[in-house]
């Protein structure tokens, strides 16, 4: 195994060497001699497989994979067939042209990448995107503050095949157009709205609810504008729920997280950070539902999958809950943590909390402390 192990590392080696030959005689570089690779020799940068091409550029960063596309018509046509991944957030300046030079090429992209710091995308380069890249699944715009509507309303005709989409900050969307977005690609499984106020309404999420039902991340954080009658048209339509957002959702009651207890049984991660307006009722609905929802793991402690139920709550700030209530739920999720290294059930800003504790915690602090014998 070991063997193997070195032999793969140093398949890899060789291929990042001969690719940075390879990058020089493209570049027309003076090497005057030929390039030597398994099976023969390569005399003609040109001649180069496309397997082998693909394979050399899957060891290289995203710049240098741009390059390779420019070396020659072959080396272009075989990346563009074949990369389906691609980053560009290591672009600070001209972002914009770069992807409006590189969408008429890369037409197989089924991820795209283009977080920003600095925003720098403009509408004209999502249209390209959505003008070329049909086959696109996986797409961030996160930071793109300058994009409009017109962006969402090309991504909605010409790549419906989108299971996650990330436009976090993305400040200047409007709710009909996500709506509209979401009436074409309804494929969508991860939707990142974070910060997007004037996005995420009560409107938008009904839309989501109606056209997106195998909707299973969705984040919502400090969408001050969701109110219950979002949340719940959510949680019915889309059961499949397993990360759910809310954070800062400061409009939302008891309602919500009960609607989402009841309807979306996989439910895995809930933050509710900053929701002061949910109470004792929440959480008594939350561990309420293993129990209707799962009724043969009451059958033995040893039979709980730890794989079902809740695994992360965060109800930091939410000052109205009670002890009893947060512990019956610590209680029914043995994969809520609250002791040390391990912490999946967040409860900081909470002082009326600090009694409650997982079972792990409890049992730790209950041991007795081994002492060394002592020498007589």
């Amino acid at each position: 195994m070991v063997g193997k192990e070195k032999q793969g590392a140093t398949g890899a080696e060789d291929l990042n060497l001969s690719f940075e030959k390879l990058m020089m005689l493209g570049g027309g570089g003076r090497s005057g001699g030929k390039v030597k690779m398994e099976g023969g020799v390569i005399t003609d940068w040109k001649d180069i497989p496309m397997e082998l091409l693909l394979q050399i550029v899957s060891l290289v960063d995203d710049q240098t994979v741009i390059m390779a596309s420019g070396v020659c018509r072959g080396w272009r046509d075989a990346i563009c067939l074949g990369l389906t991944h691609l980053s560009l957030s290591w672009c600070t300046k001209n972002m914009n042209n770069l992807v409006l030079s590189l969408a008429p090429k890369f037409t197989k992209l089924q991820t795209l990448i283009l977080r920003q710091d600095k925003p720098q995308l403009e509408d004209n380069a999502v249209k390209a995107i959505a003008n070329f890249c049909h086959d696109l699944q996986i797409l961030d715009l996160s930071k793109s503050f300058k994009l409009s509507d017109d962006s969402l309303h090309a991504l909605a005709h010409g790549c419906q095949n989108l299971t996650k989409l990330n436009i976090s900050g993305c400040s200047a969307f409007s709710d009909v157009a996500l709506a509209y977005l979401t009436s074409y690609c309804g494929k969508l499984q991860v939707l990142n709205l974070c910060g997007c106020v004037k996005t995420a309404t009560d409107r938008a999420l009904q839309a989501i609810g109606r056209y997106c039902n195998q909707l299973q991340s969705l984040n919502l954080g400090w969408c001050e504008n969701v109110s219950d009658v979002g949340v719940m048209s959510l949680a019915y339509g889309c059961p499949d729920l397993r990360t759910v957002d809310l954070c800062g959702c400061v409009l939302i009651t008891d309602d919500s997280v009960i609607a989402l207890a009841t309807r979306c049984v996989h439910l895995r991660s809930l933050g509710l950070y900053y929701c002061q307006n949910i109470t004792d009722r929440a959480m008594y609905s939350l561990a309420q539902s293993r129990v209707k929802n799962k009724p043969a793991i009451w059958e033995s402690v040893k039979g709980r999958n730890d794989e079902e139920g809740l695994k992360t709550l965060n109800i930091s700030q939410c000052t109205a809950l009670t002890p009893p209530a947060v512990q019956a739920v610590c209680d029914t999720f043995p994969s809520l943590h609250t002791c040390s290294g391990r912490h999946s059930l967040i409860m900081s800003g909470c002082l009326n909390l600090t009694s409650v504790h997982c079972a792990c915690a409890v049992q730790a602090h209950r041991s007795p402390t081994i002492l060394p014998p002592s020498a007589h």
